[in-house]
């Protein structure tokens, strides 16, 4: 507990009770139904296992105990197996359910206190900082550069910048990292009603679906069975028709058709899916379903991103293009005053907290080439975060003496755009451009602008930024993709990268890591024009899928 230094009381204890008796708690309650009675379920229903257990019965009858013996050894190892991968995965699920954070600051009764996340009720305000997680679905009350990933909902990578005024911005889910900056927010949602509770519980609710070849098995043993019911009735009959003995006819009957059931198919599926799921769980892999080796083993078509699975996601800045001077050059020849004004405008038009790879880097060598390092003396007076199609974002710091300096970085597209270069100059700058995208290099523009008075434009756009150059940052390839990606060839898997990055730069990556592409890439925004059939098609025919997200 400790003094609340935000213009926020927060709930009594009194409400506090009263919201979690109306609300519940902030815990997701697991699918109904007992984990260890389900798998007993699916096992013992299970037509391959039903085949085992009559086959090893009739063996008994018939006085054939050793391979009835061996029936049940086989019946207790499918079993054994079947419960060891079910109780490993239900392991490394309650470890995943950990993933949110046990603790979350909270202001009550006009205090700050850390409290068990699971305690957290509706109305509740809670502080979030960078590092921590967001506990609870919520609307922001307050906020300081605040920065939130929440690829744990989209899958997208890229941190979302938040904002008060922006309805569609204002929100925070449960589950997502605070990547930069802090915030107090109100809770509207707890446990199952929050985004990350609704697709927990809609996962848990999955029924499980047998694989293909799993279906093929079982018509094949169900009718194997009905065959040899069919042969044993006939042979019992004739055989009882011609000696009237009633127990030598069943017998006879009954070794007929012991030939003719296939036991031998349940065992080596059975095993030859453990011996999968054993190899991937020496990869670290969790199987929590054994037909997923078989859908593994299924693939034709692999789908790709580029930045982090091609690459090492590491975005050094490798080469750069001062327009001053008109002169591209690398990391030993940027002493010059042109390059460093380059390099620093972009670093002030970056977070003045880095966590993107690219501002890093820009961090960095600001770092190395200056005599003296001004950042201290400045403070960030208004921000235009990153925004518009093509993507751009400004920063404005001033220092004491009232000095600014307006910074932008973002596509080199909508920098062009609104920059004060002439037709001929842009079109140029775009030819240096194609040649540093050849080398793989991902590419930034870099400009500034002067501006006097506090009320600034309304957005970034009205700015006319004079341009400073073109920043070329080089993300490697993995050590071993190129051979990883001649073993999925080998295998007659095809590979295709989606990427948001430009198509220039993504076929010099591809080939450097020996990517067979056959086919012209497409962007989103030409995939987007095609016709159903002609999209059929191209995504048949096309291996490099560029400028897929906005």
């Amino acid at each position: 507990m400790s003094e609340n230094p935000y213009n926020f009381e927060g709930l009594n204890d009194e409400e506090v009770l009263r919201s979690r008796k109306l609300h519940g708690s902030n815990s997701i309650n697991k699918v109904k139904g007992s984990r260890l009675l389900n798998v007993f379920k699916d096992i013992f229903l299970e037509p391959m296992f039903l085949i085992l257990l009559a086959t090893a019965s009739i063996y008994f009858i018939l006085g054939s105990y050793n391979e009835g013996i061996f029936l049940l050894c086989a019946i207790v190892l499918i079993s054994t197996i079947s419960f060891y991968q079910s109780a490993r995965s239900k392991k490394a699920l309650d470890a995943l359910k950990e993933y949110t954070q046990t603790l979350s600051t909270v202001i009550r009764n006009n205090e700050l206190v850390e409290i068990r996340s699971d305690e957290i009720v509706i109305d509740d305000l809670v502080v979030a900082s960078e590092g921590e997680l967001i506990t609870a679905d919520g609307e922001l009350l307050q906020l300081n550069d605040f920065t939130v990933n929440e690829s744990i909902l989209t899958g997208e990578a890229f941190s979302i910048y938040k904002e008060l005024e922006d309805p569609e911005k204002n929100l925070v889910f449960k589950g997502t990292a605070v990547v930069s900056g802090q915030c107090v927010f109100k809770t509207k949602q707890v446990g199952a009603n929050t985004k990350l509770g609704e697709i927990d519980t809609s996962l848990g609710k999955i029924k499980k679906v047998k694989s293909p070849l799993q279906e093929q098995i079982s018509r094949f043993v169900k009718k194997m069975a009905i065959i040899g019911i069919g042969i044993f009735l006939i042979i019992w009959g004739i055989s009882f028709k011609a000696s009237g003995d009633l127990l030598d006819s069943l017998l006879k009957g009954l070794t007929i058709a012991m030939s003719v059931l296939p036991e031998e198919i349940p065992v080596a599926f059975a095993t030859f899916m453990a011996l999968g799921a054993y190899r991937l769980m020496k990869l670290g892999i969790v199987v929590k379903q054994t037909q997923t080796i078989e859908t593994l083993g299924s693939v034709t078509v692999l789908c790709t991103d580029k930045t982090g699975t091609i690459t090492e996601n590491r975005m050094e800045l490798t080469k750069i293009y001062t327009h001053l001077n008109s002169k591209t050059s690398s990391d030993q020849n940027w002493n010059s005053e042109e390059a460093f004004n380059l390099i620093e405008t972009a670093m002030w038009a970056s977070e003045s907290v880095p966590f993107d790879a690219m501002e890093k880097s820009l961090h960095h060598f600001y770092e190395t080439l200056a005599e003296v390092d001004e950042r201290p003396d400045y403070k960030m007076i208004h921000e235009y975060p990153l925004g518009g199609k093509p993507p751009m974002m400004t920063h404005i710091f001033q220092n004491e003496q009232g000095s600014r300096k307006i910074a932008m970085k973002g596509s080199l597209e909508a920098v062009l755009e609104h920059s004060i270069l002439t037709k001929e100059e842009k079109s140029n700058v775009e030819s240096i451009a194609a040649q540093l995208a050849l080398e793989g290099l991902r590419i930034l523009g870099v400009g500034a602008a002067d501006f006097n008075g506090d009320e600034f434009p309304k957005t970034q756009q009205e700015f006319r930024f004079k341009f400073i150059g073109i920043l070329g940052f080089y993300d490697p390839p993995k050590k071993n993709i190129a051979e990883t990606l001649q073993k999925l060839y080998a295998a007659g898997i095809k590979i295709k990268i989606l990427t948001g990055d430009n198509e220039i730069t993504t076929a010099a990556i591809a080939k450097i890591v020996n990517f067979k592409n056959e086919h012209t890439a497409i962007t989103g925004e030409e995939l987007m024009k095609l016709s159903s059939e002609e999209f059929e098609q191209k995504v048949r025919d096309t291996n490099i899928f560029t400028r897929i997200f906005p």
